[in-house]
């Protein structure tokens, strides 16, 4: 998943703008210090979207002797939005820089129930993992590992518990609101 693009388009789908606005709009809410982005790379993202079809020039405006393109979402756009939302719903959200923390932030675009399904398919993942590391921690301490190894599959495994509980929490939030309350 390209954190650029969704971030681009999740802004696009409040109104048109420029990739200047869009990138004051990323300073403004600190994404870069928590989101998957890449410095800079919000205007190539944009020429790459115009060119895929996901976004289009809606007009063009002179700021000084700058022309600025204004920038809309489109339907393939939208549907693009969408699918990265849901990816982003799978990603782990052990990282400060987590995707799905990012989709968290427009989970509304995609269905309640679909979202659920979706992060408790995350938490099979995570659990799954959590496992196969208590195992292998079982088999690798048999060897005499060290105590510094021994930490770094506790930590693994301390940051996996915390991955859990809070996917159970999301699911149980997700579950718990009413559907009059903006989430799908």
């Amino acid at each position: 998943m390209n954190a650029t693009n969704l971030i681009v388009l999740g802004f696009l789908r409040m109104r048109p703008m420029h990739g200047y606005e869009i990138q004051q709009l990323i300073q403004q809410n600190r994404m870069d210090s928590w989101a998957n982005l890449l410095s800079g790379s919000i205007y190539y993202a944009l020429g790459k979207m115009e060119q895929e079809g996901l976004i289009r020039a809606e007009a063009e405006v002179r700021t000084g002797n700058r022309l600025r393109k204004i920038y809309t979402i489109t339907e393939k756009g939208e549907a693009q939005f969408r699918e990265m939302v849901r990816e982003s719903l799978l990603a782990s959200p052990h990282s400060m820089k987590s995707d799905l923390a990012l989709g968290l932030t427009w989970i509304d675009a995609v269905p309640r129930d679909e979202a659920i399904r979706l992060l408790e398919r995350n938490l099979e993942q995570v659990e799954r993992t959590r496992d196969q590391w208590l195992l292998g921690r079982k088999i690798k301490s048999s060897y005499g590992l060290s105590p510094i190894v021994m930490t770094a599959f506790d930590n693994a495994i301390g940051v996996m518990e915390l991955d859990i509980a809070y996917l159970k929490r999301l699911i149980e939030l997700l579950r718990e609101e009413s559907p009059g309350d903006g989430t799908g």
